[in-house]
């Protein structure tokens, strides 16, 4: 049996994510975003489709997930979608999603400043 490899994702000449291999970075990805709760196991096993055993072993970063699971955690957790563009090295992707959030903060805030000059 062949040994496992390439655990950790390459980012920079050492060829490593700040030495934090993938399976850790989703898992703290989804303890940020869902919490360290039984719900949370059930948000990400409602959104995946997988059992509950595998979301658990995600949780305790003990296995990642792979193709289909990884896409629909992506789609609905912002925490594994900024881990995966990290890991990816599209801190540039990052900053436009960050530039985008921060405009519609200041988008409403500004809504909320004419309401009340309005009144």
């Amino acid at each position: 049996m062949l040994p496992k490899t390439g655990r950790l994702l390459p980012n920079g000449d050492d060829g490593e994510v700040s030495g934090v291999s993938y399976v850790e970075m989703i898992s703290t990805a989804l303890h940020r975003d869902l919490g360290d709760t039984h719900r949370a196991v059930k948000t990400a096993m409602r959104w995946t489709g997988a059992s509950e055993r595998t979301v658990k072993n995600w949780f305790a970063a003990t296995h990642g997930p792979n193709g289909d699971h990884l896409i629909a955690l992506i789609r609905n957790s912002g925490e594994v979608l900024e881990a995966f563009l990290m890991m990816a090295g599209r801190e540039e992707a990052l900053a436009k999603i960050h530039l985008h959030k921060s405009r519609d903060a200041l988008v409403e805030a500004l809504n909320q400043v004419e309401g009340v000059i309005d009144r």
